[in-house]
């Protein structure tokens, strides 16, 4: 009779970890630090010694009295701080004074374009709170949710970012992607790919998105199913006009995939579009889009390792009202090389570094992806993209406002660089348009999100 040997320890413990795939919780003690010395999200609630990050107020939930404030009308955000000036300039003569709180993207812009980039900086403010059932997702969360499945899912609650502590790029990454933010979102958005000799090509999509786990209904329920739903119309260029593609996104990786059907306008009929997601190029943004781009990363996560590089300070786009005023002229706002610095808006703040590298077998445009998450929020607010050989070939930011429509902050006008062509995009932008982003309005339900409605909207 063969004898069995005990497996040590140290392996025991391993296989264990990896049969139950899922990383370990916050401990009681450290989640009983939400809502004190950290935010409800985990933030660090005091500012920094040197008073260059304001403690974090919370004085404001909705839109603030007095505001012009209509819900759901699609009216452009109301400039709460209108009124301020730049503390400080930073430009390609003084980088290096303020190089430690800049990223490698910030650095690589001032290099390329020395005479006309600029970060406008203004004093910080941290004056929007979340609701307080947000707030008690996230608590719960905090105590409760887990990475399962290898990265590929997560066991927690809709509602809020699941990992207010994070304690891994896994765990920072699924913030990005299930944060608090708006559950329907109607716009048509405007893009600009500007060309290096300051031309422009002009493209224009309507969006119907459809966010089930920010959907009050399902607030508090059990992460699972369907994440998102949708929807994108192609009314310019010409070529592209009257494609419909309908998509929807799983909770679950490693169960169920992207999946998304496109109707041709040319021919009328709708087919399902193979492995939808990820490098494919983003219709009407000349390739500097990738679907797996948007808001910097969304979908599956499988095909990086992703490593949390800590906490730090750095200037960031933050409270910018100021670009997504109606006043705005896309030809003002649009000038060769990189947007207008007077239309932007930069604070000092933290955040969570996460650096994504492609698995080895896998495929992808970037072979390295860095996000730069906003501690107050948890989303990706800037990124870096690196190519196959590694070096750095793109530079993208969103510039993100805080929505009294959805109490969360939304996703406004953003731009992608590309560092080797000197071009850039300008994606979701509205400011020309009579409506902008329609925000909560809950008129959007999944059965719009289907083949059949596909070509129904394409017709």
């Amino acid at each position: 009779m063969k004898s069995v040997m005990s497996k040590p320890p140290l392996a025991l413990a391993v296989v264990l970890m990896m049969a139950g795939s899922a990383w370990a919780k916050v401990p009681a003690a450290e989640a009983e630090r939400l809502g004190k010395d950290l935010t409800c999200n985990g933030a660090i609630k005091a500012g920094n010694k040197e008073g260059t990050i304001p403690e974090f107020s919370g004085k404001w939930s909705g839109a603030p009295a007095g505001t012009d404030f209509v819900k759901s009308s699609g009216k452009h955000p109301v400039d709460y701080y209108a009124d301020e000036k730049p503390v400080l300039v930073i430009t390609a003569e003084n980088m290096e004074k303020y190089g430690d709180k800049l990223s490698p993207g910030l650095k690589a812009m001032f290099q390329k374009y020395p005479k006309t980039f600029k970060i406008p900086v203004y004093t910080g403010h941290r004056d929007f709170r979340y609701p307080d059932e947000v707030c008690a997702v996230v608590k719960k969360n905090a105590l409760e949710a887990e990475v399962a499945d290898g990265g590929m899912s997560v066991k927690g609650y809709m509602g809020g970012i699941p990992f207010p502590i994070p304690k891994d790029g896994n765990e920072a990454m699924w913030n990005n992607l299930i944060p608090a933010r708006a559950y329907t979102e109607s716009i048509i958005r405007d893009m600009g790919n500007v060309l290096s000799d300051g031309s422009i090509t002009w493209g224009r999509m309507e969006n119907n998105n459809l966010d089930m786990t920010s959907n009050p209904a399902n607030r508090g329920k059990p992460i699972e199913g369907v994440m998102a739903y949708s929807m994108s119309r192609g009314l310019l260029p010409e070529r592209e006009k009257g494609g419909v593609t309908v998509s929807s996104e799983p909770l679950n990786f490693k169960k169920d995939k992207r999946l998304a059907w496109s109707y041709d306008a040319g021919t009328r009929r709708v087919r399902q579009v193979p492995e939808y997601g990820f490098d494919q190029p983003m219709v009407g943004t000349g390739g500097k889009l990738t679907i797996d781009s948007d808001r910097l990363f969304n979908g599956s996560p499988e095909r990086y390792n992703w490593k949390l590089n800590g906490r730090h300070e750095m200037y960031i786009p933050a409270n910018t009202y100021k670009i997504h005023q109606p006043t705005v002229k896309y030809k003002d706002l649009l000038t060769p090389q990189h947007a207008n610095p007077d239309f932007m808006r930069y604070e000092l703040r933290r955040v969570w570094v996460v650096e994504g590298t492609l698995k080895e077998g896998y495929r992808h445009l970037y072979g390295k992806r860095v996000m730069f998450l906003d501690e107050d929020t948890g989303h990706a607010v800037m990124g870096d993209m690196y190519d196959a050989r590694g070096q750095l070939w793109q530079f993208a930011l969103i510039n993100y406002y805080f929505s009294p429509d959805t109490n969360a902050w939304h996703a406004g006008t953003s731009f992608y660089h590309d560092l080797n062509s000197g071009s850039y995009m300008a994606y979701n932008m509205f400011q020309e348009r009579q409506t902008g982003p329609v925000l909560n309005k809950g008129n959007l339900t999944p059965a719009m999100y289907t083949p059949q409605a596909a070509r129904e909207l394409g017709n």
